[in-house]
């Protein structure tokens, strides 16, 4: 194989379709409508037990988010049918999804268990779908993930769980929340105990609504991507809505 020498490369691009390629332009990323409503953000978390932790975690940091200015939704999972299980005309199908379509930016809690973020957690990620018709609902929206575990801390549900965000093409906050021995850290009403654990969230919710303020208005140009405007609308449902995996 004959190696390539720099000084031979050129700025030709053969491969390009020069119809669809643009140059990423700065002043676009200043909306000309600049939204003033308060940040709406949907909460998941992933546990059905009476006294749940993530629960009680995504209740607290709703109270940080609501005096921060926010409009808050927190979805209950119980009742929702696993994937595949019922059509998505369910009635908590259609709330979670409807609730996603709403939402600027989502929150996601789940528990540790066996090392993983919990089935609940997961079907609930797994109902919102990554497209409808040629329309992505969660691309360009913010998030940020928590976790509780019942033993010493651990980030394999959080780490999980951004890898989600990803592929929904969310735009994941750096900051993040991982509540070790959970049991401990709130009191019997439900209210957590001041610790630096607390401190984090309040970061965490802090940054959410930075970055939902920071990007909500610019978000379909942040998504806006070469490949899919080469592709038609058709084309682009066909591929992302397969019937069998």
């Amino acid at each position: 194989m004959k190696r390539v020498s720099v000084s031979n490369v050129t700025d030709a691009f053969p491969n390009l379709d020069q119809s669809c390629f643009k140059i990423p332009q700065q002043q676009l990323l200043v909306s000309q409508q600049v939204s003033h409503h308060p940040p709406r953000i949907l909460m998941l978390y992933g546990s059905l037990r009476e006294r749940s932790y993530s629960k009680l975690l995504t209740l607290e940091a709703a109270r940080l988010l609501e005096a921060m200015g926010a409009e808050v939704k927190v979805f209950d999972p119980l009742g929702l049918p696993q994937p595949d299980a019922a059509p998505d005309t369910h009635p908590k199908v259609k709330e979670l999804r409807d609730l996603a379509n709403w939402s600027e930016g989502m929150v996601w809690c789940s528990p540790e268990r066996h090392g993983a973020m919990t089935g609940i957690m997961k079907s609930q990620i797994d109902w919102i779908p990554l497209s409808i018709g040629a329309v992505r609902p969660t691309q360009g929206k913010t998030l940020a993930v928590m976790e509780v575990s019942g033993g010493s801390q651990s980030f394999n549900a959080v780490n999980q769980m951004r890898i989600l965000g990803r592929w929904m093409r969310m735009l994941t906050i750096p900051n993040q929340s991982s509540v070790a021995k959970a049991f401990l850290e709130f009191e019997e009403d439900g209210r957590m105990k001041p610790s630096a654990y607390y401190d984090r969230v309040v970061d965490v919710m802090e940054e959410l609504v930075k970055f939902t303020l920071l990007t909500r208005d610019v978000s379909p140009y942040l998504v806006d991507r070469y490949s899919e405007r080469k592709e038609s609308a058709a084309e682009l449902s066909k591929r992302v809505n397969q019937k069998v995996i």
